[in-house]
């Protein structure tokens, strides 16, 4: 069953982000952002101005009591030890922001939006460095570990980019819907009806390997080589869209959240780097098949080993709502994945040691 954490927000807890000290932000609708200890208690709360919708929050990587949050076209700087009015607000955005990513050496933030643009703001100089664009929404930017002059992005318009901070012209587009291979056909028609708008994205810590969900409800993996990528892998473990993908510290431990209410567990170390000389195909082989049953209420199922046909869940979690977002961090010593939905409180489970 899960801990919840409650007494933090009234309204709908829409995302989440943990630093590397183990504090917890979330931000929910109407403005409300709210601070938590390891015990999942508040340890500081703020309503911001005009009571936006906090759509995304970010701690520096390097200062970790430095949090940035988007709340309609704004982006608030806050400092976690005195959560009383922002630090600094940057208004760079025209339409309301969708997803923040700072990169690691701490310089650049990346902000995307719904008029599908992409704003990468300079943090010594607080300007606009670059605008990248998409032709849809912008749903989700995050730059790659071990190369902060590099990012990735994806939109409602099915398209997934690969950036490089020198240009402004993307490095290399895939086109979702395009990329399906023959083999899709079945479902390619009813794709009309539930194309593959891209929602959320997760670069592992190599900065090589990175998924994308997608409302399909399926989550694609990519390899990157040089100025482009590649499908390297498909999971298929959710019946609606993925709204979330997280990879964990672990290699290639990875969480994805959908609007089935299920979070799946998978281990794809053994998965990658597989038939690297024929993607599609390589892909088509390793199509992932529905995870075992679960049981309900939030109880955890492990999958058995035996079904290893296709590339399975190391875990299921039964959550039973919307998934709105996940983060990982470590609780007394184990980890946790706490999951953000439509509801007003967190939701903690544990997970199995790497």
């Amino acid at each position: 069953m899960a801990v919840k954490w409650t007494g933090g927000h009234s309204s709908s807890v829409l995302c989440l982000n943990v630093n590397t000290e183990g504090m917890v932000a979330s931000g929910a609708e109407r403005g409300e952002l709210t601070l938590w200890d390891g015990a999942g208690a508040p340890a500081g709360q703020l309503q911001l101005s005009k009571a936006d919708d906090v759509t995304s929050v970010v701690f520096s990587p390097r200062r970790p009591t430095r949090l940035y949050a988007s709340h309609g076209e704004t982006i608030s700087l806050l400092d976690i030890r005195s959560l009383k009015v922002p630090v600094e607000c940057f208004h760079v955005n025209e339409e309301e922001i969708n997803c923040l990513s700072v990169n690691e050496t701490d310089n650049f933030l990346a902000a995307a939006d719904d008029s599908g643009a992409i704003k990468i703001m300079d943090l010594e100089t607080n300007k606009v460095r670059r605008s990248l664009r998409h032709s849809n929404i912008c749903s989700s930017v995050v730059f790659r570990p071990q190369r902060p002059q590099s990012l990735v992005s994806c939109g409602l318009d099915m398209q997934v980019m690969l950036w490089n901070l020198q240009k402004a012209r993307p490095l290399w587009t895939t086109n979702l819907q395009e990329c399906e291979t023959e083999e899709d056909s079945p479902q390619s028609a009813g794709q009309f009806f539930n194309p593959p708008l891209a929602h959320s994205l997760s670069v592992a810590s190599c900065g090589n390997i990175f998924a994308c969900g997608a409302q399909d409800g399926k989550v694609r993996i990519f390899r990157i080589t040089g100025i482009k990528f590649e499908g390297e892998l498909e999971l298929q473990g959710h019946s609606l869209g993925v709204s979330q993908v997280l990879f964990m510290p672990e290699a290639y431990w990875l969480l994805t959240g959908g609007n089935d209410g299920h979070v799946l567990l998978w281990d794809i170390s053994s998965d990658i780097g597989k038939q690297q000389q024929s993607p599609a195909k390589s892909l088509q082989r390793r199509k992932a098949k529905a995870p075992a049953s679960t049981r309900k209420d939030g109880k955890l199922n492990k999958v058995a080993s035996n079904e290893r046909a296709g590339v399975l869940p190391k875990l299921t979690i039964e959550h039973g709502e919307k998934v709105n977002w996940i983060s990982c961090a470590e609780i007394k010593g184990s980890k946790r994945v706490l999951v953000a939905d439509q509801s007003s409180s967190v939701s903690v489970y544990p997970l199995p040691e790497a």
